[in-house]
């Protein structure tokens, strides 16, 4: 998908990336032109609209190249599902840019109150991965007549309260936005059950819930994938200088990716039955969404305690900050802890 060049090059970044915490402007430039915020946004509006499979992979391709920016590809891609309940000419006008991004939280909080034309809303909303270069924001929060709405706001409406300070993925910029008495027209708030527009395709009418799984599966899927090659890089440098210890562990890292590779072919196997079921016109019944969903975190466990149990093996290589399968161990655990996809 990327050469080893370009692959060679992020990872490069990578350690800046998770000291400075955020990410490169150059990086950030190959983000909008590969389109990897606009996996779900219609051609017609520069995007590239592809099926949820199709999608997984490229999450699952750009995380294993480097933990933070698959972690921006699936959460700014992952805006494009709003596109079919906002009004057509502000749709339009919000994802046409280049450089169009959405932060925001699904988490209700603050308070929306009601007048003509609009509304008055105020508050805060935690873990807004990509909030630092957002083109606009979304949140979600409830009028004064208990109705839950979603709320689109502005740059300058919002502060950005620079607190993501986690183990991992600390280039996500994942932090806390506030607005206080911000004026949201009519036109700026939008319901997810409500179509404004034609431009949602078979993505957008997929159930939510296996959708987000799958998106964070796939993110924790690449980034497992770039760890277990680095251990197999640690492993042959060790074997090499005659460390007989490691040829145990050389043992025991097969066996783990062997492990870790049938997870990952389980999980697009159904993701697949899934997918096709849906576009051929048949609605995934509640069993098989709880299947579904119990199978992502059951599995992600054991792809986590895998990762562990080679961590124990590596020495040095495992437990310095300063070190690639450091960050890379650190990024999937801070992924891994999303409510969607924790064990319970």
């Amino acid at each position: 998908m990327y050469d080893k060049a370009l692959v060679d090059d992020i990872r490069g970044q990578a350690m800046y990336i998770d000291y400075s915490g955020g990410i490169p402007d150059t990086l950030l430039q190959w983000l909008y032109e590969e389109k990897l915020f606009k996996l779900f946004i219609p051609e017609e509006l520069g995007g590239r609209m592809l099926d949820l499979p199709a999608a997984l992979r490229v999450f699952q391709k750009v995380s294993e190249t480097e933990g933070n920016m698959g972690w921006l590809t699936a959460i700014g891609s992952g805006g494009g599902m709003f596109i079919p309940n906002i009004e057509k000419s502000l749709a339009e006008q919000l994802f046409k840019d280049e450089k169009a991004v959405i932060a925001g939280s699904g988490y209700p909080n603050g308070k929306a109150r009601k007048i003509d034309g609009g509304y008055i809303v105020s508050g805060e909303w935690k873990y807004c991965s990509g909030s630092p270069f957002a083109s606009f924001y979304t949140a979600n929060s409830q009028t004064e007549e208990g109705e839950i709405r979603s709320f689109i706001f502005m740059p300058h409406q919002v502060e950005i309260i620079e607190d993501w300070n986690a183990l991992g993925l600390r280039g996500t910029g994942s932090h806390t936005i506030r607005v206080r008495n911000a004026l949201v027209s009519d036109e700026y708030t939008f319901k997810l059950d409500v179509p404004k527009n034609e431009y949602a395709g078979p993505v957008h009418r997929f159930p939510f819930l296996p959708f987000s799984q799958a998106s964070f599966m796939s993110v924790c899927l690449g980034i497992t994938m770039h760890f277990y090659q680095e251990a197999r890089q640690i492993v042959k440098r060790r074997i090499k200088n005659d460390d007989t210890r490691f040829r145990s562990v050389d043992l025991l890292l097969t066996e783990q990716e062997t492990i870790f590779q049938q997870k990952v072919d389980t999980f697009y196997t159904e993701i697949e039955r899934l997918w096709n079921l849906h576009v051929q016109g048949n609605s995934l019944s509640e069993k098989e969404i709880n299947q579904f969903s119990k199978m992502c975190k059951e599995d992600l466990q054991l792809v986590i305690q895998g990762v562990d149990t080679l961590m124990r093996y590596l020495g040095m290589d495992a437990i310095m900050e300063t070190s690639s399968l450091n960050k890379i161990w650190r990024d999937l655990h801070t992924a891994s802890q999303h409510a969607f996809i924790t064990p319970l």
